[in-house]
């Protein structure tokens, strides 16, 4: 009798280990395969558009109308916006000027223009990831080793501390933009002293 419920009993428990075993494979063939995070957004470029939104690219990249954005030209840069009227001398000297809408600068380094961030080719359509990811690391313009340095008003030394991911997620969405054909004047180099 003993040996009988012994048998009964490991029978019992090996039937539960099969039927428990099918189970876990039955689960996991039926599981969608684990989704890639995007900082908790639906998609990289939704994730992309947070990032540009959170570190205030739009600020100076994007002009303004009244107290908001101008969303015909989001983050196509100077668009012709006056020059502060002010000595240059004593702007390069004593501190900054600054057009109303944020795209252009005046300081020591003379005048800066705030670059065309839109997928047309006047701003970054042209340019693949790795580019992108070299001028914030690098704060080089065009995101090229020869060509000349970030202007100091852009911020290039604080992004670059973005991890990998988030800069793709930039890029991805910058790609997506509407183009905005602008070309962005060239930096003027400070008045003499």
């Amino acid at each position: 009798m003993k040996k009988t419920l012994s048998f009964i009993a490991i029978g019992c428990l090996a039937i539960f280990l099969l039927v428990k075993c099918n189970d876990q494979k039955s689960n996991t063939a039926t599981q969608p395969a684990p989704k890639e995070n995007y900082g908790g957004f639906e998609s990289k470029i939704k994730w992309g558009e947070h990032l540009v939104t959170v570190s205030a690219c739009h600020d100076c990249h994007s002009p303004k109308k009244g107290f908001g954005l101008d969303s015909a030209h989001l983050l196509a840069g100077y668009i012709g916006t006056p020059v502060a009227d002010v000595s240059r001398k004593d702007a390069q000297r004593k501190g900054w000027a600054v057009t109303t809408d944020l795209t252009s600068w005046v300081g020591p380094w003379g005048i800066a223009y705030t670059a065309n961030l839109t997928s047309d080719s006047t701003g970054i359509g042209k340019w693949n990831e790795e580019r992108f990811m070299y001028a914030i690391r690098n704060g080089k313009y065009n995101g090229l080793a020869s060509d000349r340095d970030l202007n100091p008003v852009m911020p290039w030394t604080m992004y670059r501390n973005m991890t990998d991911e988030e800069l793709k997620a930039i890029f991805a969405y910058l790609k997506s933009t509407k183009p905005v054909k602008n070309v962005v004047p060239p930096p003027v180099p400070p008045v003499s002293k």
